[in-house]
């Protein structure tokens, strides 16, 4: 049921919460910035760290008034959800663990959830996530930024109207190398939890970014995952998680495919790309490059379609702000998310149907990467073994 005095959102923006995202946390201030591209969002409230102190500096930071700056998450769901200009909507952008204990505190209380991925860090937390998601009359966003990406909308078009076929392979791959090194050992705050078991789940590169990987290339091909054979390494020593994986995937339907995710591969930052072949044709796109996808169909010279360019659909449309040649990105990706975020809360506010062309990553979505992680696990201590994923 709607609490009751959120049915006023049309005409304001939405009340945004945030839960995490203090001082020097990376993912909480791009959270903030994508959600104030658009104009939909205000933040006006928040817990911002595990401790009243922290959380009350860092709410300071970004002037809030010290009433709604909170020093627990479980205080801030209820008092907010109370008051007549609580929040719509909270951020999640915690460390992974905290992530089921947070949504379910505002799902509870009819407050619209938008959490930073992995869905969790355990399998069975994201099993409870999503059912409680899907029996609550708020709506849960995960926010897998690059499905926001103009042209990851182009491709996904162009594969669903059968540009390249009948798809056969599919290579994902996101290699980094910031972990090459044992930066946890030397105190750095993002590297130490992404490295702790407790905090990150079991998966290390698979968990951080190997579910990008997985998740853009379902998201893309429309294809899900069966099963999988996954070879995790441990470069680094004294490391917790795996910091490299090479998986084998094969998808419902017969095709086949191929995800690499490193965290220890010199020379790469960011390097999320993903190709996808059909019987007609093949598409190419890099996330470090991201206006550009290629597109060869079978037979002709590859084909440069731009962000809002020539050849462009209606569905990287959407999703563009500024005219081809001036370059969109990580933030408007992640701004995307947000707005389609706020369409959706919009809509289901003035009790009507979320629009068909909203697009956003699930609950659902994020119990699929986190049953990815655990059946990358399972493979590996089975010396690369076929496993189903098990949802």
């Amino acid at each position: 049921m709607a609490i009751e005095g959120r049915n006023d959102i049309a005409g304001r923006p939405i009340r945004l919460g945030m839960v995490g995202g203090g001082r020097d946390a990376f993912i909480g201030a791009v959270h903030r910035i994508a959600s104030r591209i658009d104009g939909h969002y205000q933040l006006v409230a928040g817990a911002f760290s595990s401790t009243a102190e922290k959380s009350k500096a860092s709410g300071r930071d970004l002037g809030l008034p010290d009433d709604r700056i909170y020093g627990d998450f479980t205080e801030m769901a209820k008092r907010e959800a109370r008051l007549k200009t609580g929040i719509d909507a909270v951020a999640i952008v915690t460390p992974n663990h905290m992530h089921y204990p947070v949504a379910r505190e505002f799902l509870k209380r009819g407050i619209h959830v938008i959490c930073d991925k992995p869905l969790t860090s355990t399998l069975p937390d994201a099993k409870r996530l999503v059912k409680l998601a899907e029996s609550s009359d708020a709506l849960f966003i995960l926010t897998h930024n690059y499905t926001g990406y103009p042209m990851i909308r182009q491709a996904r078009e162009m594969i669903a109207n059968g540009e390249i076929g009948r798809i056969r392979l599919v290579q994902a791959e996101y290699p980094q190398d910031w972990l090459t090194e044992p930066l946890e050992a030397a105190g750095m705050k993002q590297a130490a939890w992404r490295t702790d078991p407790a905090r990150s789940g079991a998966g290390g590169s698979t968990g951080d970014i190997g579910t990008h990987a997985l998740n853009l290339a379902q998201f893309v091909t429309g294809l899900q995952v069966e099963a999988l054979a996954a070879d995790l390494d441990t470069f680094v020593e004294g490391r917790r998680v795996d910091d490299n994986a090479h998986v084998l995937l094969r998808f419902a339907g017969g095709a086949k495919g191929m995800l690499w995710s490193s965290q220890v591969a010199p020379g790469n930052e960011n390097a999320l790309k993903l190709r996808v072949y059909g019987d007609k044709g093949g598409l190419e796109w890099r996330q470090e490059d991201p206006n550009y996808l290629w597109f060869t169909p079978l037979g002709e010279p590859k084909r440069l379609i731009t962000r809002n360019g020539a050849g462009a659909g209606e569905a990287g449309g959407r999703m563009s702000r500024v005219p081809p040649g001036h370059p969109e990105g990580y933030l408007e990706g992640f701004a995307n998310i947000y707005t389609e975020a706020a369409a959706a809360i919009r809509a289901v506010s003035a009790g009507e149907p979320v629009p068909d062309d909203v697009v956003y990553p699930t609950a659902h979505d994020g119990l699929i990467g986190v049953a990815f992680v655990d059946a990358c696990v399972r493979s590996s201590q089975r010396n690369t073994a076929w496993v189903k994923l098990a949802i």
